[in-house]
């Protein structure tokens, strides 16, 4: 699995990146995320089990600019503090013994700097620190710092594509990994975006203030675990599709809905070392049955 290790990796460093263009306004993200009972299916053997677990979680992102100017082009060049935050309280019944954590938080703070180097190109570098945990210890180990350097073409206002390295201890010692940015969206009242490493929407636009969407996002989270008396690398994966009705209140707030499925939701354990990126694992990664999921996000800026 390792396209799901350096999905992870991407996730946890782009959820601090609200944007990527340069902004002169305080930006901010709350949600909520639910997901209720669903069976585990042991990866062994592929069966579903009648033991449970569900997934609550509460995330706050925000980018709050404390530099901006003009460049020759007359193009902004910005500095901005990220910070991101995440908690999850997931419940389990029916289990012979524990196999997942009850809790994981995500705490990070970071540095973004956005700046154009030349007509349709524009370089963006973020480095953040933060803690990523189970809850059960919080020691030095939780500690993990992160940062990527992207190369962004713009081909239209509408469509760029970018890349460029992206570095992480995630795997005990530091190393580079490769990252992806793009962001795509099309023009009128039907809309396709494409944001990756977040996802997809394809929708129409009733209104300024209203817009109604089919959405499938990818998500995650990480934390530093002990796991048979090893220090190892916890990664939550999911992917989940729903309906999502948008409301903008004004320029500056703008409440979302979403109700759907979860299409994967599953935890890998994988030891801390740079061998095992490129190791193919003898069983799947433990997962759990498709199921319901609901979310809320109220997003705003000053």
């Amino acid at each position: 699995m390792k396209a799901i290790k350096y999905l992870v990796v991407a996730i946890t460093l782009c959820l601090g990146i609200l944007s990527v263009q340069g902004q002169s306004k305080f930006l901010g993200e709350f949600k909520m995320d639910y997901v209720p009972m669903s069976n585990y299916i042991r990866p062994i053997d592929s069966v579903k089990t009648d033991s449970k677990s569900d997934f609550k979680r509460a995330e706050l992102a925000i980018e709050i600019p404390i530099s901006t100017t003009t460049d020759h082009r007359g193009k902004p060049k910005v500095w901005s503090i990220v910070g991101y935050g995440a908690y999850a309280r997931m419940g389990h019944k029916d289990y012979e013994e524990p196999l997942f954590p009850s809790e994981l938080l995500n705490a990070s703070i970071g540095v973004k700097h956005i700046r154009s180097i030349g007509d349709s190109w524009s370089l963006m570098i973020m480095g953040s620190v933060g803690v990523y945990t189970d809850m059960e210890q919080i020691n030095k180990d939780a500690i993990l710092g992160q940062g990527g350097v992207f190369f962004i073409k713009h081909f239209r206002p509408n469509f760029a594509l970018g890349g460029g390295p992206v570095l992480t201890n995630s795997f005990g010692v530091p190393m580079v990994l490769p990252g992806i940015y793009i962001n795509w969206e099309t023009m009128g009242d039907f809309y396709v975006k494409v944001a990756f490493p977040k996802g997809v929407e394809a929708g129409y636009k009733f209104s300024e203030m209203l817009k109604l969407s089919a959405a499938i996002d990818l998500q995650g989270m990480t934390a530093i675990v002990k796991q048979d008396g090893e220090t190892k690398l916890l990664g939550f994966q999911q992917i989940v599709a729903g309906l999502r009705p948008e409301i903008k209140f004004s320029d500056k707030m703008t409440l979302s809905l979403t109700a759907g499925t979860t299409l994967v939701r599953s935890f890998s354990f994988n030891e801390r070392k740079i061998k095992n990126i490129f190791k193919e694992k003898k069983e799947a990664d433990p997962k759990f049955s498709t199921t319901l999921y609901a979310a809320v996000s109220f997003k705003w800026s000053l």
